[in-house]
């Protein structure tokens, strides 16, 4: 078991507060000393070079199966060199009428060196568990998948 913990912090920076004039920035601040901006999406008023929430979502089921996948490897002797991911998530309505992310895709493109190089099955399999043991995916309802 173990505990994790963010501040988040928004302070009005308008004169006013009008739904489409206030500010969204905030920041996050986590346990270890890092902090960010954050804001809301852009289509709803956010600032596009601050995070969302909507896409910090997506990056914490990407690094979430990034990092077991790593794991995985690293276990089964296979010398993983580089793992970039450009994961896509879906906004859309789900089966009760409401906005939600109802899907993240992943698209890891793997580089591996030395003379132990994993086959397609060991890399799906790799897959397989990374999805099955990310703390992320298994506290969603979201469906994540792995692209080929």
């Amino acid at each position: 078991m173990s505990e994790h913990k963010m501040t988040l912090t928004w302070k009005r920076a308008t004169p006013d507060f009008e739904y489409k004039t206030y500010n969204r920035e905030h920041e996050w601040a986590f346990d270890g000393g890092h902090k960010m901006t954050a804001t809301s999406a852009p289509a709803y008023l956010g600032k596009p070079e601050f995070v969302d929430p909507e896409e910090a979502f997506i990056a914490a089921l990407s690094s979430c199966h990034m990092l077991t996948f790593l794991a995985a490897a690293c276990k089964k002797k296979f010398l993983l060199d580089e793992y970039v991911d450009h994961a896509v998530g879906q906004m859309e309505k789900n089966a009760d009428g409401r906005f939600a992310i109802t899907r993240v895709e992943l698209h890891p493109k793997l580089k591996f060196s030395g003379e132990n190089q994993p086959s397609e099955q060991d890399i799906e399999a790799m897959h397989h568990f990374a999805h099955e043991n990310c703390f992320i995916a298994n506290s969603v309802k979201t469906e994540v998948t792995v692209a080929k």
